[in-house]
């Protein structure tokens, strides 16, 4: 083994303002009285998501377990248990997500407000970025853009009536080429579209000059958020990006436990004809919600990618002490 492979990745002014933001983002959240939590990395259950994959930890006594992806299903049956608003910073893990954006193993802070909306929990994110980074890198109020809104403006289509085969040609007209071996699925299905033109054309303009937030996304992108019946239903889901990049990802949550099912039943579907695993949904995440889940938002933010912006630098690799090709 080379000496430049056991050396940390980050340097060592790096992993003091990794730990100086922990420290900040601890104080916020006591002054604001949010509980900090921590809960099992190792599940019986994994998210069925068709777009995020766990990994498998084989043990000879309990059988097949899953490296949490996200907190998110253990902290909602705290708060079903009366926990009140609580925060976790916990390492996660996501099987095939490597880049200048992604880490395998990478950290992530959640936190849950009962009683908020998905626009309040907006303005706490907000405040608490502004405490995280250096003084002066943020100026004004954060941009805030309808999810319709951001793809007029900067794509020039209305995304909740657009079919995909005209998503498909606005993608062109972009010069954005097609992804080689689109699938008959893919090529019908609008989100297939809309996210690559989210992560390629409308993603990497927002926030240039201060931290956006886009909400209020098409009911096919709810995933655990609430639906909101205007005209078109929207889902009540935001998210934050920063320098073109997405920061965080918030839902006004779903309660509702037999829609919560339903969701996971299709989204294990989907798994199913897409022939990827299948892993259980989680049951206790549904007997917490037939209990009663409070009324509340959640969010779950990159804290590396976070760094890595407030640092100026250029990949997320750089705020790790060991990044996946030297853990």
């Amino acid at each position: 083994m080379s000496e430049a492979n056991w050396r940390p990745r980050a340097s060592l002014d790096t992993l003091r303002a990794r730990a100086e933001l922990n420290a900040k983002l601890r104080d916020f959240f006591a002054r604001r009285g949010v509980l900090e939590v921590s809960t099992p990395i190792l599940s019986s259950a994994a998210t069925v998501d068709p777009h995020i994959h766990s990994w498998v930890a084989q043990s000879s006594i309990l059988g097949q377990r899953w490296l949490q992806t996200s907190p998110e299903f253990a902290m909602k049956r705290l708060l079903a248990a009366g926990s009140g608003p609580i925060y976790q910073v916990c390492p996660v893990f996501r099987e095939d997500e490597l880049g200048r954006l992604h880490n395998p193993e990478f950290t992530m802070l959640e936190w849950y407000r009962p009683g908020y909306d998905h626009h309040q929990l907006m303005d706490e994110v907000e405040s608490l970025v502004t405490a995280l980074v250096p003084d002066g890198m943020l100026s004004g109020r954060a941009e805030r853009l309808s999810y319709r809104d951001a793809m007029l403006r900067e794509a020039g289509i209305d995304p909740f009536v657009t079919s995909a085969e005209g998503l498909c040609a606005c993608l062109l007209e972009w010069g954005i080429p097609v992804p080689p071996n689109v699938t008959d699925e893919e090529s019908n299905n609008p989100d297939f579209w809309l996210d690559l033109l989210m992560a390629l054309k409308v993603g990497p303009n927002l926030g240039q000059s201060g931290l956006t937030f886009i909400y209020d996304y098409p009911c096919s992108q709810a995933a655990l958020a609430r639906i909101r019946l205007d005209k078109p239903p929207v889902a009540e889901r935001f998210e934050l990006y920063w320098q073109g990049v997405e920061l965080a990802n918030g839902f006004h949550e779903l309660s509702d436990a037999d829609e919560q099912r339903r969701r996971f039943e299709s989204d294990q579907s989907l798994r199913r004809s897409r022939g990827l695993s299948v892993p259980p949904m989680d049951q206790r995440l549904l007997e917490a919600l037939v209990t009663g889940l409070p009324d509340c938002s959640g969010v779950a933010m990159g804290l590396d990618r976070l760094l890595m912006l407030a640092l100026g630098l250029t990949t997320v690799e750089e705020t790790l002490a060991f990044p996946i090709d030297r853990a």
